[in-house]
């Protein structure tokens, strides 16, 4: 036991953020706010099928993050197909740079960005020739 099963991102506007994950990583959403008691939207990340885990956009219940200040939770970094492609479509889609695209040599592509909420998150595209 002890696997992580879900996660939340903690927002200040919902409808900003789902459109955010939605447009970027093709998210889709279920209205949670009835059962949680609170603006509670669970995120379908991709294909059961598929490895990876689901989620939840929550209504934030204090300040958001201050910029720069040091990771004060779990980041979760999203496995992608074309690096570069995502993104265009992070900083189109309003989101900002927070550590340029960088290479784990032999393995893959990664790199950190915040979305409109001001969360880090990261971007991973496996590749073997990476250096």
């Amino acid at each position: 036991m002890g696997r992580i099963l879900h996660f939340e991102i903690h927002v200040d506007d919902m409808e900003r953020a789902k459109a955010f994950y939605g447009e970027v990583f093709g998210w889709t959403f279920e209205d949670w706010s009835e059962y949680a008691g609170m603006p509670y939207f669970g995120a379908i990340t991709g294909d059961a099928s598929q490895p990876g885990i689901n989620g939840a956009l929550i209504k934030r219940q204090g300040p958001p993050p201050q910029e720069g200040q040091a990771v004060n939770g779990y980041a979760c970094t999203l496995g992608i197909a074309n690096y570069d492609t995502t993104e265009a479509a992070i900083l189109q889609h309003g989101g900002k740079l927070a550590l340029p695209k960088h290479a784990l040599p032999g393995m893959a592509w990664q790199g950190y960005y915040l979305d409109t909420e001001g969360n880090l998150f990261g971007i991973h595209q496996p590749d073997v020739n990476a250096k």
